[in-house]
């Protein structure tokens, strides 16, 4: 991936993210049922592939985040 797609990609995850957080963070309704949607693991998932995409994001800008090879 480019750097403007991955840049684009975090900004997405990180507002799923934020929603996803959000809903999770309210309280359960019990008229309305049982949760069909599982918020905080969603929340979880989007926050995992922010840390990769901003590792991939530093790659993109030159700085080394790898194990550096032994001679």
């Amino acid at each position: 991936m480019d750097l403007t797609v991955t840049l684009i990609a975090l900004v997405v995850l990180l507002a799923l993210a934020v929603f996803c957080g959000w809903r999770g963070a309210r309280p359960p309704n019990i008229l309305k049922g049982p949760r069909l949607m599982p918020w905080r693991p969603l929340m979880m998932i989007c926050a995992v592939a922010i840390m990769l995409l901003t590792v991939h994001l530093l790659n993109l800008l030159g700085m080394q985040t790898g194990n550096q090879t032994r001679y």
